[in-house]
């Protein structure tokens, strides 16, 4: 199968569509690939030519998702003040908060491993490179760039998970300057003594 033909970008299209609809509505441990071809209207054969299993089709279908959160991780200002939320930060969580649901599914104890380290390698990622252009927080030097990054990563891909599935209090606003202050902090110069 070529995945340019364009047959298969509208059965793919169609696939995630169907996906992300009955993650809206239930677990993703619960939906069966008979339900999912249904639901995409297609036959259960042509579920497994494109993906392998549900996680990898629900993976792909989130990586519009993936790629957001790690540029507006990638755009926040790391000198910012304290208690000024970076703009691309306050959006993250708005935009998670547009789609909670689907990130408590997928970031929960029944969700999918495979896109939350997905999110924390794009993420690390998208750190590492920043990092690695010169824009990474003075006095970390002996620390290497992509642990660091991979540390931020995982850091914030745990306080979204944490605050989806505790019901989002407080809204976007109060958890992006909660987790803005706690990045301010994670990258703030070391102390030497």
């Amino acid at each position: 199968m070529n995945p340019d033909d364009p047959r298969a970008q509208r059965t793919r299209a169609r696939l995630k569509a169907a996906v992300l609809d009955l993650a809206a509505r239930q677990e993703l441990a619960s939906i069966t690939v008979s339900a999912l071809a249904k639901r995409a209207e297609v036959n259960r054969a042509t579920v497994y030519l494109h993906y392998p299993d549900v996680d990898a089709l629900v993976t792909d279908a989130m990586e519009d998702a993936v790629a957001a959160v790690a540029r507006a991780a990638a755009l926040c200002p790391l000198d910012a003040p304290r208690d000024r939320v970076p703009g691309p930060l306050r959006e993250l969580f708005e935009h998670v908060a547009g789609a909670a649901t689907l990130y408590t599914r997928m970031l929960g104890p029944h969700g999918s491993a495979r896109f939350a380290a997905r999110l924390r390698e794009r993420l690390t990622a998208e750190l590492a490179g920043r990092f690695s252009g010169g824009r990474r927080p003075a006095g970390w030097d002996d620390v290497p760039a992509d642990v660091h990054a991979a540390y931020l990563a995982g850091a914030l891909v745990g306080v979204i998970a944490h605050w989806v599935s505790a019901g989002q209090p407080g809204g976007p606003g109060d958890a992006a300057l909660a987790c803005w202050r706690l990045f301010r902090t994670a990258s703030a110069p070391a102390p030497h003594g």
